[in-house]
C-alpha cells in the first residue's frame, strides 16, 4: 500500500510537540512492515530541499494567487519526506506562532499547504490513502469532498485524519473562508460552521472516511461534553468511524540499552547503571548527591491547565515539603514557571528547574529520575509515561486517556502494575497518589517488581502500525456517498 502522511510537522524536521515523534516512527513501522510511505510537510526554516520537482503550484487564496514549490528532502531510516515550500508562510522563527500568539495568518497558511498537499498527491506521488493530523491538514478532506469532487484523479483517494489533541481545532472568523477560497455553502452546521466561526478541524471530522485518536479510551472520552469541546455530537454521528490506536515509542532512540544521551546504558535484567543515571541527573539540575536517598521526581512537559499544573500549584507546599527531590523541565504560562524558579529557590538542594527544551536533559531525566509525574487534565495519549516504563521510572498519572490505557495501577499484594493513578482531578486526589507512590519506593521488593513489570511492557509501533493498515484498508472501502451529520 502507498501512504502520504500530510502532517504540519515531524521529526526529524520540525517539532513541537508528541505529533513530531508519531511521525517519524509510525512510517517507519509502516515502512518495515512492506508498505510504501511518503511523509509531506511545511518547509519551516533550516529545513533542506535536495531536489525541486514542482517549481510552482497555482493555489488560489480567495481574491490571490499563491505560489509555492514542491520538494524533496534528505530520506530519513528509509522515509521519503518532501516539503512544500512557501518562505513568506513558513520561513519563520516558530511553527505556529510566537510564545503567547498564534500567527494571524494561520489559516492562510496551512489553507495553502492543504491544497498543495492535494495537487502533491496528484502531480508527485498518487497514494492509496492520505492520513492527515490535526486542524492544520483537515481541510484535505474537505477540499477533496467539495471543491475536488469531481476531480478524476483526486475524487476517489480514501482519507484517514487522526486528532492528537481535540482542544486545538483551528477556529477563525467568518471571513476565513473568503480569505482561503473557501465557499459559503460550507458555512453550515453540517460542515465548518462552529458558533458563528469557522473550524477547520470540524470540517475534517465531517468528510474524512475515518477518524482516529491516539488511544482507546481518548476515543470514548472525546464524545462527551466533559472532553468534547463542542465537537462531542458530530463525533457522537461519526463513531463507528472513529478507531482508537495508541501511538507507539521508537526504543531505537528511548530505550536505557540503546541511549546514547544517559550515563550509563542498562537494561532490565541488569539495572546497576541506573544509579549512575540519577547521579548525572542531580549533577546536572546542580542538586546535591544527598538526594540519592530520596525518591526523585521528573517532569518533562508543556506548563498549561491541560497537564495538571493548576493541581501541582495547589500541592506545591505540601509535595515539597515532603522528603522528595523535583527535576522539572518545559515552559509554558508565566505563573508556572514563576511558581517552579521560586520553588527551586526556596528549596535549592531539592528542586531543579530548567525552563525551555532540552532533548538530552529530557532522556537524563528519563533514565535518572525514580518517578515520573503527569497528573493531566486530558491526556490524548502522552508518551513520556511509555518512556518512563522503559527506563525504570515508575509513572504517576491521571486515569485518563492514554495514561490509563498505558499504566496498571500497582497491587501491593500481588506486585503486580506498572505505577500509580488517581481518578478525582482535584489536588488532594494527586497528593494521596503520590504518598502511595513514595511509600511504595521505601520497599524495596516493591520496587523492584514496580520497575521490572514496567520495563517488560512493549509499547513499540509494531502493533499500532498493524492497526492502522486495517484503518487504511477500511478507508478505501468506505469511498461511496453517504450523509454528514447534523449536530455542531
Amino acid at each position: 500500500m502507498k501512504i502520504l502522511f500530510v502532517a504540519p510537522e515531524g521529526l526529524p524536521y520540525s517539532k513541537t510537540g508528541g505529533l513530531a515523534d508519531v511521525v517519524e516512527g509510525l512510517p517507519r513501522a509502516l515502512r518495515e512492515s512492506g508498505h510504501q510511505v511518503a511523509v509531506l510537510l511545511p518547509r519551516y526554516r533550516g529545513n533542506k530541499i535536495t531536489s525541486t520537482l514542482v517549481s510552482s503550484v497555482t493555489i488560489s487564496m480567495g481574491d490571490t494567487l499563491r505560489f509555492p514549490a514542491l520538494g524533496e528532502g534528505p530520506s530519513s531510516n528509509g522515509t521519503r519526506y518532501f516539503f512544500v515550500d512557501d518562505s513568506e508562510f513558513f520561513d519563520r522563527a516558530h511553527l505556529y506562532g510566537n510564545k503567547n500568539d498564534d500567527y494571524p495568518d494561520n489559516a492562510e497558511r496551512f489553507t495553502e499547504y492543504s491544497r498543495a498537499a492535494i495537487e502533491f498527491a496528484k502531480r508527485v506521488w498518487l497514494p492509496d490513502v492520505i492520513h492527515c493530523h490535526d486542524w492544520q491538514t483537515a481541510l484535505v478532506p474537505v477540499l477533496l469532498r467539495t471543491q475536488y469532487a469531481t476531480d478524476p484523479v483526486a475524487r476517489s483517494l480514501p482519507i484517514v485524519l487522526t486528532i492528537h489533541n481535540l482542544g486545538y481545532q483551528g477556529i477563525f472568523p467568518r471571513a476565513t473562508l473568503r480569505a482561503c477560497g473557501l465557499p459559503d455553502s460550507l458555512f453550515t452546521m453540517e460542515t465548518l460552521e462552529f458558533f458563528g466561526n469557522v473550524n477547520f478541524l470540524k470540517g475534517g471530522l465531517t468528510f474524512a472516511d475515518y477518524l482516529t485518536t491516539v488511544s482507546r479510551r481518548y476515543a470514548r472520552e472525546i464524545q462527551t461534553p466533559e472532553y468534547g469541546f463542542g465537537l462531542e455530537g458530530i463525533l457522537r454521528n461519526r463513531a463507528e468511524h472513529i478507531v482508537g490506536v495508541l501511538n507507539g515509542a521508537d526504543y531505537a532512540i528511548w530505550s536505557p540499552e540503546a541511549d546514547t544521551l544517559i550515563a550509563q546504558n542498562y537494561s532490565l535484567h541488569n539495572l546497576g547503571g541506573k544509579k549512575t543515571c540519577k547521579k548525572d541527573l542531580l549533577s546536572a539540575f546542580h542538586l546535591p548527591e544527598e538526594n540519592m536517598e530520596r525518591p526523585l521526581i521528573g517532569m518533562i512537559s508543556r506548563f498549561v491547565n491541560q497537564k495538571g499544573f493548576d493541581l501541582i500549584a495547589e500541592i506545591a507546599e505540601e509535595l515539597a515539603n515532603e522528603n522528595v527531590a523535583l527535576g522539572v523541565l518545559g515552559s509554558g504560562e508565566a505563573k508556572y514557571e514563576t511558581l517552579f524558579n521560586n520553588l527551586a529557590r526556596k528549596y535549592p538542594a531539592r528542586v531543579g528547574v530548567k525552563i525551555g527544551y532540552d532533548n538530552p536533559l529530557a532522556h537524563k531525566i528519563e533514565a535518572g529520575a525514580d518517578l515520573f509525574l503527569m497528573p493531566s487534565r486530558y491526556e490524548p495519549c502522552g508518551m513520556n509515561q511509555i518512556y518512563s516504563l522503559r527506563y525504570g521510572t515508575v509513572p504517576i498519572v491521571r486515569a485518563t486517556g492514554g495514561l490509563d490505557d498505558t499504566i496498571q495501577r500497582f497491587d501491593a499484594e500481588k506486585l503486580e502494575g506498572t505505577g500509580f493513578k488517581f481518578e478525582t482531578y482535584s489536588g488532594e486526589a494527586l497528593l494521596d497518589c503520590i504518598r502511595g507512590a513514595l511509600k511504595a519506593f521505601r520497599d524495596q521488593d516493591a520496587w523492584r517488581a514496580l520497575q521490572t513489570n514496567g520495563m517488560a511492557r512493549d509499547f513499540s509501533w509494531k502493533a499500532p502500525a498493524a492497526a492502522y493498515v486495517k484503518v487504511y484498508e477500511a478507508a478505501k472501502r468506505a469511498r461511496i456517498p453517504r450523509v454528514v451529520g447534523t449536530s455542531k
